[in-house]
Formats: C-alpha cells, sequence, structure tokens
C-alpha cells in the first residue's frame, strides 16, 4: 500500500506564501495603482492650445463637423434657423437659444436701432478675431441685425460657482481646473493686447459680475470671449489711448485712472476725462482670478504665491503694472510648481 505523507508535514512544491507576503504584494500594487492615478491627475499636460476647428477666414467648424462650412448668410438665417427661447439680453442685443440642422447655436438680435454701432462693432470683432480665445462665428445678417455663434449650454463665467457645484463636476472643482481658467481667462487679455488688429481694451467691465458676462464657459472647461461690442483700440505710435464709455465710473474695480480725477467739487465731463491704455485690464486681474479661484481646498495656496504678480497689477502708475504675457508666464509656473509638490508630496507618503 502507499504510505500517505506524515500528519503536519507538507510537500515543498504544495507551500503557499505566507499571509504576510500576500499582504505586501497586494500593498504593492495598491500603491503602484494609486500612483498611477494620482500621477494622471496631478501631471498629466492639458489639450494643445491649437484649435481644432479653426478654419479659413469666413467659414467654420464647430462640435462634430468634419468639413468647415462658409458662415450662414442671410437667407439661410431666415430659413434655416429656429429660435426656441430669449436665454440673454443686454443694452446691444438680445440672445435666442436656437436650433441648426438638429444643432443648438445660439442667435443674437440687435435690441434698439440707437445700438446699432456697437453691435456692428461687435460683428466686426467677432469676424476678425476667430480663434481659440473666442467664441465661433456661425453667420450674420445685417439686413436684418442678427448674428449667429456656438451654444454653450454651462454660460456664462457668473455662474461658474453653480456649475461647479453640481455633482457632476465635482470631479473639476479643484485648485488646479480653477488656476487653468484664471490662465484662460488671461490668455483672452493677452490675445487682445496682441491681436491682429492691434492693441484692443476691454472696456465692457466695469465692474465684476459685467465682466463676468463677457465670457462662456466651454463643455471641456475653458473660457471663450463671447461678447466684443466695446473693444476700443490703443495707438500709441499715434498717440490714440481709449476712454472706456461717456460716464463717471466709480468703485475699486475699475482702475484709478478710469475715475475722475478732479474731486468732488467739479462736476465730471467728459471731454475733460483724461484717456488712457490697455492697462486697465492689468488692474482687474487679480479681482478676476480671485473669482475663478473659488474657496476649494487648494485656492489659498494659489493665491499666497500669486501675491507678489497681483499686487504688481494694482500699481498706481499703469506703465509699471506687468503685462499680460507676464502674468500668463507667472500663472505658469506657479501650476508647475504645486502640481509638483503635490505630486511629491503624493509619491512620498506612497
Amino acid at each position: 500500500m502507499e504510505k500517505k505523507p506524515q500528519d503536519g508535514r507538507k510537500s515543498p512544491a504544495h507551500r503557499g506564501l505566507p499571509p504576510v507576503v500576500g499582504l505586501l504584494l497586494a500593498t504593492a500594487l495598491m500603491n503602484t495603482l494609486l500612483y498611477l492615478c494620482f500621477d494622471r491627475v496631478f501631471i498629466s499636460p492639458r489639450p494643445s492650445t491649437v484649435n481644432p476647428s479653426h478654419c479659413p477666414y469666413g467659414y467654420f467648424r464647430m462640435g462634430q463637423m468634419r468639413n468647415c462650412s462658409p458662415w450662414l448668410s442671410c437667407e439661410e438665417l431666415r430659413t434655416e434657423v429656429r429660435p426656441l427661447k430669449r436665454v440673454g439680453e443686454g443694452a446691444v442685443k438680445q440672445v435666442f437659444l436656437s436650433e441648426w440642422k438638429e444643432r443648438k447655436v445660439a442667435l443674437s438680435r440687435l435690441t434698439s436701432l440707437e445700438m446699432k454701432d456697437d453691435f456692428l462693432h461687435g460683428l466686426q470683432m467677432l469676424k476678425s478675431l476667430q480663434s481659440q480665445y473666442v467664441v465661433t462665428l456661425l453667420g450674420y445678417c445685417e439686413d436684418d441685425n442678427t448674428i449667429l455663434t456656438e451654444y454653450h449650454p454651462l454660460g456664462s463665467l457668473s455662474s461658474l460657482e453653480e456649475t461647479l457645484n453640481l455633482s457632476k463636476y465635482r470631479n473639476v472643482n479643484t485648485w488646479q481646473h480653477r488656476l487653468q481658467l484664471a490662465m484662460d481667462y488671461v490668455s483672452i487679455i493677452n490675445y487682445l493686447h496682441l491681436s491682429p488688429l492691434g492693441t484692443l481694451v476691454m472696456c465692457d467691465s466695469s465692474d465684476l459680475p459685467k465682466t463676468l458676462s463677457q465670457y462662456l464657459l466651454t463643455s471641456n472647461f475653458s473660457i471663450v470671449v463671447n461678447d466684443l461690442d466695446a473693444l476700443p483700440l490703443v495707438n500709441r505710435s499715434s498717440g490714440m489711448l481709449v476712454k472706456c464709455g461717456h460716464r463717471e465710473l466709480h468703485g475699486d474695480f475699475v482702475a484709478p485712472e478710469q475715475l475722475w480725477p478732479y474731486g468732488e467739487d467739479m462736476p465730471f465731463h467728459d471731454d475733460l476725462m483724461p484717456s488712457y491704455d490697455e492697462k486697465i485690464d492689468i488692474w482687474k486681474i487679480p479681482d478676476v482670478a480671485s473669482f475663478l479661484l473659488g474657496h476649494v481646498e487648494g485656492s489659498d495656496m494659489v493665491r499666497f504665491h500669486l501675491f507678489d504678480v497681483h499686487k504688481a497689477c494694482k500699481r498706481q502708475t499703469p506703465a509699471e503694472r506687468p503685462t499680460a504675457q507676464d502674468i500668463l508666464d507667472t500663472y505658469q509656473k506657479v501650476l508647475n510648481l504645486l502640481r509638483d509638490t503635490t505630486m511629491s508630496q503624493t509619491r512620498e507618503m506612497l
């Protein structure tokens, strides 16, 4: 008869791994997976800023469109675009959520003939500045005073907090994404200051709510400028500066040079108001950036690292303020620094 192995003895080939070794292997595997996840979250570069919808002048492409199409004509706007409901109204135009070939679009109509010059100026800016920084123009009709642009369902930056507080967007409600939004905003200002038309000033920015309403939040959580009705040109070679409107401005949001300089004893008179340049946009960047950063975990640390550049933006002398490119470079350095620091701390924890 075949002998049975003695009790309590096992063949070496059948011995299992000691429990402590299995635990260590499982822990190592978990740490590796966590490392890869954090590496993806913190150091993956943002997609290229090259506009994927780039088309020749007079053409557009949006969404899943494969080919560029010519801007829609008056006849096409009248027959192919169906207004659904009004979603916004300002001093210059009303905006209607509309439908074109089963796509949601935004149809703008002139509010009053008194504002037609501003309306046409905005249209000219839209036509001339098409880029990844500006809402996509789909068509226009000067005879009917209508403009058709791409529709962004997340709306303007005014509703950013409400959007990010929704459960489905909590994963992007982080200091990293919020700092990237601030970088998008400064990139737009930089583009306007260095535009193909020359140095343009964002005049529709007398307070924070008004400023935020000029920009749209896209579905991939980037920013485009939407309202270009008030973009005067600075031309230093000819000594041409700008004034934003013809009324007296008040408050801390606008730059000091935008305030009436002659005191309360002398009534405001537009002809006596000195003009100014694009550095008024720089003055406002810290306030807009602070709103975009919000109050999520880590945002105060970002503010700390941006303190010096934001302090420079608030210098009383306009010429001493940094350029938008200087600010953008600083933002990028801070993003890289904090991202690397967070990643290093995560690795040490693992």
